[in-house]
């Protein structure tokens, strides 16, 4: 599956740090992975692309001092390493010194990596990845005589390996997977204003092969969501509650973090700066970080500094308890790297409120009257002082029950608000990437329509 065996992968690695230690830096660290994949995707039944994908990939980081510089290749030779390493020396002799610059404490990095069962790689060939395509989007044409056309299907299977090391005592690595399977149908009904079309899409993905979702039923949910979308119109502008569906859900837990990463607090372009020990949400909501779940995407061990993971409440009862954080952001904040160079790892937002027949429909009786959001246009997110607006697609809903679809409107609050406005989270959980939460109900939004 790969060119490389992980102890080639880290003798290389080992190659790269001596290299560096006998041009003259005080520390280093490298890391090399490769990957391979096959994609394709077809369209009403023919094919639209094969791609198949071989990377390879060796970074190197020289410190002299506090003087950074980096280099990379996509040669493993001997010869390509040791020019990467020249390149990465020569760029630190030429930086300015950086007092926060540095790899991380030796006593924080892991020594025993776990084993996360995050590799299953997915043995398809080309005929075989384009049937599956191909069986998703019979799964959606066979819903409904509406469903006329399909913006395609897609399938991918991807697995990659690395290693990473430091002059400071760390080396590991490991395989990863990642495997899914989508398709986008197109729904059309006969108006008095003509034709009007719909499309929707859905997808499944796993590290695990058998975990996907069978692609006819990919489709045909896919399908049904495009079918869902037909007659929609606009409605007035109001203020109302807004019940985000699961799928972007997700992207609210998302605005969070990135609020919260370090990156944007030591830059001061968050609106949540200084918001350790704030109540930022309501006491019932709670946000956990579970690095080391089985075969989940957000998992590792370590992240990309060699820094161990923990399990963590990052927000307790409403309360921030931390951010995420990589060694240098924590440095030039004063604090301790949380083990998130790289970014977040698995987040699991919880209401102490949520039963488990808080289902999509128990969350529209919650609601009551307002809009059920399920897809989302534009970026509309200013981060510095957190107002959000953003094109949006959904169903009018009155006394739990959808009225009709609803298209050509925006919603608009600000964050600060929405997150303290969380009425109530749906146990109709979703994994969407590195984020996992359910259907999130905000108490009031401005809803611009007509």
């Amino acid at each position: 599956m790969f060119s490389h065996t992980p102890e080639q992968l880290q003798e290389l690695v080992s190659f790269l740090l001596t290299e560096a230690k006998a041009l003259g830096a005080t520390d280093a660290a490298a890391e090399l992975s490769e990957g391979s994949g096959l994609s394709v995707s077809v369209r009403k039944g023919d094919i639209e692309t094969i791609e198949q994908n071989l990377d390879k990939q060796a970074g190197v980081t020289v410190f002299i001092g506090q003087r950074r510089g980096n280099a990379g290749a996509s040669d493993f030779s001997k010869e390509s390493l040791k020019a990467s390493v020249r390149a990465a020396f020569h760029i630190a002799q030429h930086t300015a010194e950086d007092d926060c610059a540095g790899l991380a404490e030796a006593d924080l990095l892991e020594k025993n990596p776990k084993d996360l069962d995050l590799y299953h790689p997915w043995q398809i060939n080309t005929a075989q990845a384009v049937e599956i395509a191909r069986d998703a989007e019979r799964g959606a044409f066979a819903v409904s005589k509406k469903i006329t056309n399909s913006d395609g299907a897609s399938v991918s299977a991807q697995q990659s390996h690395f290693m990473l090391g430091t002059t400071n005592g760390f080396m590991g690595g490991y395989a990863i997977s990642r495997h899914y399977i989508s398709c986008t149908p197109i729904a059309s009904a006969s108006t008095k204003q003509g034709a009007a079309m719909q499309r929707d899409d859905w997808h499944t993905t796993s590290r695990v092969p058998e975990e996907l979702a069978r692609p006819q039923d990919v489709g045909a949910y896919a399908a049904k969501r495009a079918l869902a979308r037909l007659g929609a119109r606009s409605i007035s502008t109001r203020h109302c509650p807004v019940l985000f569906e699961a799928p972007l859900a997700v992207g609210l837990l998302g605005a969070y973090v990135q609020a919260t990463s370090g990156g944007a607090l030591y830059r001061k372009s968050s609106f949540l700066l200084d918001s350790l020990g704030v109540q930022v949400f309501p006491k019932h909501l709670d946000l956990l970080e579970e690095p080391h779940l089985p075969r989940l995407t957000g998992s590792a061990p370590f992240d990309e500094e060699g820094v161990r993971t923990r399990s963590r409440k990052v927000v307790d009862a409403g309360v921030v308890q931390g951010y995420f954080l990589s060694t240098y952001s924590a440095r030039k904040l004063g604090m301790q790297t949380t083990g998130n160079a790289g970014g977040s790892h698995q987040l699991q937002l919880k209401s102490r409120l949520t039963k488990k027949s808080d289902d999509l429909p128990a969350m529209l009786k919650k609601m009551g009257t307002g809009l059920l959001v399920t897809d989302l246009m534009g970026q509309g997110v200013n981060y510095v002082n957190g107002d959000y607006s953003r094109g949006a697609f959904g169903y009018w809903v009155e006394n739990g029950v959808i009225v009709h679809p609803v298209e050509e409107i925006t919603i608009a609050g600000n964050l600060k608000d929405m997150f303290k406005q969380i009425v109530a989270i749906g146990s109709d959980t979703i994994v969407r990437g590195t984020k996992e939460t359910g259907s999130i109900l905000i108490e009031n939004m401005t809803v611009g329509g007509r």
